[in-house]
């Protein structure tokens, strides 16, 4: 049966690493950008620890310098970056760890956007646009106009996701992954474990209906 993964992300506790990592998630994120998620690279190493292989550690970064994120990368043993502002292709290509670029979705849509980044990024992320925030918006957008995803990277979907809505996008889009930050929140920065454990198992049941 086909798995759709799972990214928690915006983790900055280590109660709530554990909770993920226990609910069976596919990678833990942490935001190294400007954000009431935001963690330092002291923090990161110390919650990154508590990753176990084959889980994935991803660094979410906006517009950073290269070294910062060389020394992320190497502060918490990061298997990927996200890089989620207006990086270019060679940006990606200066990366030590593989890439997922982030899309921001808005009215205009524009998937076109991504083939700049072919053979650039591992992987691609879709999120929603706006203006003033590079993620964390808890807002979607349309999955039925997005069209046919990219056939040339894995692509993770984010956006105002949750357990009541994340069988849905899965039956649209039909997701490599699907990313999850404050639809698993009591709060900026602090998760709950029944939402991160009724997340997961949302996905899995949509996977059942989808894939069997």
């Amino acid at each position: 049966m086909r798995r759709t993964r799972i990214k928690i992300c915006g983790l900055t506790r280590a109660e709530d690493v554990r909770a993920a990592v226990d609910a069976g998630v596919d990678a833990c994120g942490f935001v190294l950008a400007r954000s009431p998620r935001q963690v330092s690279l002291e923090r990161l190493s110390e919650l990154a620890a508590l990753v176990p292989p084959p889980v994935a550690r991803i660094g979410v970064f906006v517009d950073a310098d290269a070294a910062f994120v060389e020394d992320a990368v190497a502060a918490g043993g990061l298997t990927a970056v996200q890089l989620s502002g207006g990086e270019t292709p060679l940006d990606c290509d200066h990366s030590p760890v593989p890439v997922i670029k982030t899309i921001a979705i808005g009215t205009d849509f524009g998937l076109e956007r991504a083939e700049p980044f072919r053979g650039h990024a591992a992987a691609l992320l879709l999120d929603t646009y706006h203006p003033h925030q590079a993620g964390g918006t808890a807002q979607t957008f349309d999955w039925r106009d997005v069209g046919e995803l990219p056939g040339w990277a894995p692509v993770f979907v984010a956006g105002g996701l949750g357990s009541d809505n994340v069988g849905i996008l899965i039956a649209t889009l039909h997701p490599y992954a699907v990313d999850v930050s404050s639809g698993v929140e009591l709060f900026p920065g602090i998760k709950d474990p029944v939402k991160i454990t009724d997340f997961c198992d949302a996905v899995r049941e949509a996977d059942e209906k989808e894939y069997r």
